[in-house]
């Protein structure tokens, strides 16, 4: 029988070296500003979102990355996904032009000699000449004024309404938006697109034009930490209540602890190597990280609650240790179908969820590790290390006893 308790250090020594390197690289991010450690995208830092599809189905990301770095757009960040829609990502500056005013003219007011009311204008002679005979003529008459009513031009300038969206056709043939800026830098990107028609073919559709506020960035990061707090906190009361021990509880957080740190610590590695970027998606899969990882913890904690009533007398390491066993087999093939279907994501699916399977794929391989190796063999160093100091504090109560007699 494999003694995984008996073997728990080295358990613990190999989760350290993993664990240890990223969590420096965690600490590194806010100590440099960001220049070393984990690397936000737009969604936690600010910036414009923009999706297009070109004509051209060969188009690659390198190839569209490099008009931008042309306009001195050398952070875009360009993903494509499995409907070759091309998610251009920047943070350097805003690519839409702001919105030029459109002038009110006030509506003109009417003065009061151009008032309708009709007003009698007397004859200046009154001989009775011929003079008068033209003066008692209609002209000579009373007569209202000629006020001339308010011509259109002299209205108020009525504020255009924009354009409506032009539809343009994707590469399936089927009617899409094509809505493309007339001003700013993104219409000099545009621009280009259009004159390198033997690489691109024009643009087909516009998907998404969007900018995320700085505002709007620091409300995500706020919700994400308190997700993460909040359902930790909620698996840690309700362990500790359904296994009437706060032993169970501490050991299943210290075990999601050690997951979290396991990916987000890589994800600080690959970032600081590699510029790999977490965004929204990223928290997504550590929810799911933290669901799975309690999951495979409770199936072992389970077992062991059931064989302490099976095997009462036995040592509490035995216990574990066949617990652990009884269930291996269990948490191996669940884990390890969860594995090959997002294996086959990883590779299959598109790059706009690339980093995400990612980060769900090592998480579920440390949580199943964690469940067995890490949560498991804490609980037996709390247990044993509660029981030495039941003794200690029964011997001395002995010894007490026995000097006083």
């Amino acid at each position: 029988m494999f003694d995984i308790i008996g073997k728990r250090n080295w358990f613990f020594l190999f989760s350290a070296l993993i664990v240890v390197p990223g969590f420096i690289f965690i600490l590194l991010t806010p100590l440099t500003n960001g220049k070393v450690g984990l690397q936000f995208s737009v969604d936690y830092t600010g910036g414009t979102v923009w999706e297009v599809q070109f004509k051209n189905p060969g188009v690659t990301t390198d190839q569209v990355r490099a008009v931008f770095v042309a306009h001195d757009v050398g952070d875009a960040e360009v993903s494509e996904d499995t409907a070759n829609y091309f998610t251009v990502r920047t943070k350097q500056f805003n690519l839409f032009p702001n919105p030029t005013p459109v002038p009110v003219t006030p509506a003109p007011s009417v003065s009061p000699s151009a008032s309708p009311s009709p007003s009698p204008t007397p004859s200046p002679s009154p001989s009775p000449g011929p003079s008068a005979s033209a003066g008692s003529s209609p002209s000579a008459s009373p007569s209202p004024s000629p006020t001339p009513s308010p011509s259109p031009s002299a209205s108020a300038t009525p504020t255009p309404t924009p354009a409506p969206a032009l539809l343009g056709t994707d590469q399936t043939g089927k009617a899409c938006q094509l809505q493309l800026p007339t001003e700013g830098t993104l219409a000099d990107i545009v621009a280009s697109f259009k004159a390198d028609s033997a690489t691109f073919g024009g643009i087909a559709c516009t998907r998404q034009e969007t900018t995320v506020g700085p505002i709007v960035s620091a409300q995500l990061i706020q919700q994400a930490v308190v997700l993460i707090l909040i359902g930790s906190l909620g698996i840690l009361i309700w362990i500790g209540i359904r296994f009437h021990s706060i032993k169970f509880g501490a050991t299943a957080l210290a075990a999601l602890l050690h997951d979290i740190i396991v990916v987000v610590g890589l994800f600080a590695i690959m970032g600081t190597l590699f510029g790999v970027q977490i965004d929204a998606l990223f928290v997504t899969a550590m929810l799911t990280v933290i669901g799975f990882s309690v999951h495979d913890t409770i199936v072992v904690y389970d077992r062991i609650r059931e064989n302490k009533a099976r095997h009462a007398g036995e040592p509490f390491d035995q216990i574990v240790n066949h617990s652990i066993l009884q269930t291996f087999g269990r948490s191996i093939n669940t884990s390890f179908t969860v594995v090959l279907t997002l294996t086959a994501l990883l590779f299959f699916a598109g790059a706009s969820i690339h980093y995400f399977v990612l980060a769900l794929l090592i998480g579920i391989i440390s949580g199943t590790y964690s469940s067995i190796f890490n949560a498991s063999p804490l609980l037996v160093v709390w247990q044993l290390w509660d029981d030495r100091r039941r003794a200690e504090e029964i011997a001395l109560a002995r010894s007490g006893r026995r000097s006083k007699a």
